[in-house]
């Protein structure tokens, strides 16, 4: 536990999971029963709760409200290492089919990962550890007998978290089609990758204190920033399979609500809507978009007596003519047509 003295490696990513979390509590006030968008919540909580924990100040802070030196030890390690089964039960959840399987695996995984956070507490109380660390925890007690095996704990149950979801993910890759999906798994593998070189310099600088040697260095400067970029891409990777499709769809119907405008107001020449219900400005765009398609619909269904078959059909034959594609030419067609019957409307 040996962050930079800057909090801004931790600050930034701690905001931006913590406005991951915030756009993702309605969704999960709505369906709470689905187990990806528990899943999803749960992961988003735990990782900003690490990062707000494992900034400098967050470690002093917690051992001075505590009055227990280095207590932000097992708290921070227990995030750390629910967070780590989170980010496996969420990789299982997303490459299996729901089945009894599934949950079975799902189940074994939180047993697992919850004794290892008691694991952690146990041997945290057994330890001798009364000089307060907050950059070097784990090289200065290295060689105390029951923080040794705290130590080891975590780093093990983070290890294996990593390599097992690394392998999942291998394996499933290839059978991925979705864009978004296989997008996110991409993040994953290259969090998953600076984690393990995170492991590799905190077990070799733990190693090192066994035998009598100081390359504490690996610890308190090398292995950080590997952490963060671990957590951070992570995170990323399990953001953006459900945000990217989100935006995409978002991004659709605020094109289609501009584009559709026009063409309600020009209908509402011909009387009111069946619906004339008005959702609020605040109202979510999907609705809005839906109470626009329904009054475009309204004004077609009142003006359907004017529309001229000859005048759709002309239209049509023009703009193929002029080397428009199929869909373009029916735009043309079907925009002709209403245009001449709104004129003739208002004859």
């Amino acid at each position: 536990m040996s962050p930079p003295a800057s909090p801004i490696p931790y600050a930034v990513p701690a905001v931006l999971l913590a406005l991951a979390l915030a756009l993702k509590t309605p969704t999960f006030v709505r369906a709470w029963k689905d187990p990806d968008v528990r899943a999803t919540t749960l992961l988003l909580l735990l990782a900003a709760a690490v990062f707000v924990s494992v900034s400098p100040a967050g470690i002093h802070g917690i051992n001075t409200a505590t009055g227990v030196p280095n207590i932000a030890a097992p708290w921070v390690y227990s995030l750390l290492t629910a967070f780590c089964g989170s980010c496996l039960a969420m990789v299982v959840t997303w490459r299996d089919e729901p089945s009894p399987r599934r949950d079975r695996t799902i189940r074994r995984i939180w047993i697992i990962y919850t004794g290892i956070v008691v694991a952690l507490w146990i041997t945290f109380l057994l330890a001798d550890v009364p000089d307060e660390r907050v950059h070097d925890l784990d090289t200065y007690y290295a060689c105390e007998p029951w923080m040794r095996w705290h130590i080891l704990l975590y780093l093990l149950a983070h290890m294996v978290s990593a390599l097992v979801a690394a392998y999942l993910i291998w394996t499933w890759t290839s059978r991925v089609r979705d864009a978004w999906l296989k997008a996110g798994l991409v993040f994953l593998q290259a969090g998953y990758a600076f984690g393990l070189v995170f492991d590799i310099a905190k077990f070799t600088a733990v190693g090192a204190r066994w035998t009598g040697a100081d390359w504490d260095w690996l610890s308190t400067r090398l292995a950080p920033p590997f952490a963060i970029l671990d957590a951070t891409l992570v995170g990323i990777g399990f953001i953006v399979p459900q945000a990217g499709p989100f935006l995409e769809k978002w991004t659709r119907d605020r094109i289609s609500f501009h584009r559709l405008r026009p063409l309600e107001s020009a209908l509402r020449a011909v009387g009111p809507s069946a619906a004339p219900a008005r959702v609020g400005r605040f109202a979510p765009l999907d609705l809005k978009l839906l109470q626009r398609r329904q009054r475009i619909h309204d004004g077609l269904l009142r003006l359907a007596p004017l529309l001229d078959e000859d005048v759709w059909q002309r239209s049509y034959d023009v703009a193929r003519a002029a080397g428009h594609d199929e869909r373009t030419a029916l735009g043309i067609a079907g925009a002709v047509t209403v245009r001449a019957a709104l004129t003739a409307a208002r004859t």
